[in-house]
């Protein structure tokens, strides 16, 4: 299903948009002014060099979202530029899942943004996108998005050894989803009000090396 389908998502001032090929230079800027606060969390390719091209990146974001493999977001604050989201890995048949995945800018840290637009995105992706399973992968280190599942209560579902080449090496990533049946008010409701069941989300203590 295209994105299309879908209006410009917004609660409050976070809203959430299709990326589009003219916002490859603000996300560039932000990128490059924001190189401390993001590398430690970025992909990279093992044996490649470290290095990014927005242009690019975007085309071949677009391009899996005409495929239907992916839908990729611009997070905005007050119609600015806070960041990207991007829902990946769409499997369909009789498995219907995908993964977030998503950076916001420093200066835009502390504000609700992110757990606001993975809420609408995975409310979105289960209601209108016809969506099963919305899965989050995060590294241990990472509190700030660790926070992220905490808040919106996806379940943690274990530990993945070496799973993403992540600033140069193979790291561990705590596995979280949701399901549609956890959900039924949808994800940004029951955060908004207050549901989200205590400790839903949380990583039980346990080596982790």
């Amino acid at each position: 299903m295209p994105f299309e389908t879908l209006e410009h998502m917004q609660h409050g001032p976070v809203g959430l948009r299709l990326i589009r090929s003219r916002d490859a230079r603000i996300l560039q800027r932000e990128l490059l002014s924001n190189r401390g606060w993001l590398q430690p969390w970025e992909a990279t390719i093992p044996g490649a060099a470290v290095g990014f091209d927005m242009r690019v990146s975007i085309r071949r974001l677009l391009q899996q979202h005409r495929d239907g493999a992916g839908y990729p977001f611009v997070m905005e604050y007050d119609g600015q530029v806070a960041g990207q989201l991007n829902v990946w890995g769409v499997a369909r048949g009789s498995l219907c899942s995908a993964t977030i995945g998503y950076w916001v800018s420093e200066r835009f840290a502390g504000r609700g943004i992110t757990p606001t637009a993975v809420a609408m995105a995975t409310d979105a992706s289960f209601d209108r996108l016809g969506l099963h399973r919305m899965e989050i992968c995060i590294r241990p280190e990472n509190r700030a998005s660790l926070r992220v599942v905490e808040k919106l209560g996806f379940r943690y579902e274990g530990l993945r050894r070496r799973y993403i080449h992540i600033d140069g090496d193979w790291r561990d990533h705590h596995a979280f989803a949701l399901v549609r049946e956890d959900v039924p008010e949808g994800v940004l409701s029951r955060w908004v009000q207050g549901r989200v069941p205590p400790g839903a989300g949380s990583v039980p203590p346990g080596p982790t090396d």
